[in-house]
């Protein structure tokens, strides 16, 4: 719960209602919205599920009829206000942009207009702290539908600075962050497209002996041949996984009793990630395994290639070098691959792309639990290219990998600064006063 009755020097708390506009007081919106209008005839509602990511998405947004929207005008947005869902998911907020000034709103969402002396983003990061969604939590009412009424609302504590720089400087420095993390966010998703591209494009066409992507099989098909996985490159072959590997097993059940502090890592299917082949390992498990031949029989080696068997079927994985000790359970395919005929790495990317993923998804076993057995995985193809072009295009691919996951670490981090700056800038344990007397004396 939060407590504010310990507030640092130069700052305040006060109700909500005594920081909004007098003339624009905290309120729902709309309670039935009524049909739907088109974007050119009606006046645009903002719904829970426009802003449940943070910001105010424009691309679905509800039209409602103008005779409706002006009498709830009450509950009319302008640029800047904040959003607060009362309903449902209590607590999410979003900043309403420019582009929505007029807008309304649903009764699910009240709409807090900060007073112009005050800087309102300040609110919009306090609003996203642990001391306000613990305020939100003490007048939260309900189980099944969560709610807040809006004379709760009113009587929530905020606590902020008194001088308006100085929160207008710790709102610079959480946007500076936010800023930082969307741009992040976007090489991640750029790199991510870039990557579909090369999958397709290096796995239907790879590489030809001038290290150039050959041709597509459109425009030139003399250099390619029909396989049960498509067109393919006339050099390349189509093998089964038991044909280019020494050993394809899964692992022992009851692993539980083998749970441990420390030592060697389990590797389970929340280990492995359709994204890319390598792992993670945010939720590590380790095991003490019996030194009998079962125990050691799915002791993992780099180079090898794991395979979700049950529930989210066909996630890959290859054992990368320096992993150390690691087992896996039942519930994984192990393929040990002969590294003279494959490089596990292009064969890990070849059965983690869209076509090798369209293949798997066929060959569920019958029954009325999803699964592959392990004939089924001995049976799995992969294209089979000679060993230098395999080499070649699981550069390619490992490099685009590793670049999306030093960006998503990246982000990790930059959220991780912002979550813990939060805590410290918006309840005045940490000052940015210090940095105004600096600006000033420049």
């Amino acid at each position: 719960m939060s407590d504010f009755s310990s507030v640092p020097d130069n700052w305040t708390s006060k109700k909500l209602a005594e920081v909004v506009n007098p003339h624009r007081r905290i309120t729902y919106g709309i309670v039935q919205p009524g049909p739907r209008f088109t974007p050119e005839l009606g006046v645009p509602m903002i719904r829970g599920q426009d802003y449940s990511g943070g910001e105010v998405r424009v691309d679905d947004l509800y039209y409602v009829s103008p005779r409706l929207a002006a009498s709830f005008d009450r509950a009319s947005v302008r640029g800047g206000d904040i959003l607060l869902s009362i309903v449902g998911y209590v607590g999410l907020v979003a900043e309403v942009p420019e582009i929505l000034s007029g807008a309304n709103l649903t009764q699910t969402t009240a709409r807090i207009a900060i007073q112009e002396e005050l800087h309102s983003r300040f609110f919009l990061h306090f609003f996203r702290s642990k001391a306000f969604h613990s305020e939100v939590k003490k007048y939260m009412k309900g189980s099944a539908q969560p709610g807040l009424n809006l004379a709760d609302v009113e009587k929530m504590k905020v606590i902020f600075p008194e001088r308006r720089e100085e929160q207008a400087a710790i709102s610079k420095i959480l946007d500076t962050l936010d800023t930082a993390i969307q741009e992040t966010e976007a090489i991640i998703a750029k790199l991510k497209a870039v990557k579909q591209g090369l999958l397709h494009d290096l796995l239907t066409r790879g590489i030809d002996a001038n290290g150039e992507l050959r041709p597509p099989q459109s425009e030139a098909p003399n250099l390619y041949k029909p396989s049960p996985l498509g067109w393919i490159p006339k050099e390349w072959d189509i093998a089964t996984l038991e044909a280019v590997s020494s050993t394809v097993t899964s692992g022992s059940r009851d692993w539980a009793r083998f749970y441990a502090e420390s030592g060697a890592l389990f590797v389970r299917i929340g280990n492995l990630t359709r994204e890319h082949i390598n792992f993670r390992f945010d939720s590590t498990i380790y095991v003490c395994p019996p030194h009998n031949a079962d125990g050691q029989r799915t002791r993992l080696e780099p180079g090898d290639i794991l395979i979700s068997i049950t529930a989210d079927l066909g996630i890959v994985g290859v054992v990368p070098d320096g992993m150390g000790e690691a087992y896996i359970n039942q519930h994984i395919a192990l393929v040990r691959p002969n590294i003279g005929a494959v490089n596990p790495r292009f064969v890990g990317h070849y059965l983690a792309s869209p076509v090798a993923q369209a293949y798997i998804s066929k060959l569920n076993d019958a029954g009325a639990k999803a699964g592959l057995n392990l004939p089924t995985i001995r049976g799995l193809l992969t294209a089979r290219p000679e060993h230098t072009e395999q080499n070649l295009i699981a550069e390619r691919l490992d490099e685009i990998d590793n670049r999306i996951q030093n960006a998503t670490r990246e982000s990790a981090k930059l959220r991780d600064l912002k979550f813990g700056l939060m805590d410290d800038l918006l309840i005045g344990r940490v000052r940015v006063t210090p940095l105004l007397q600096e600006a000033q004396q420049a």
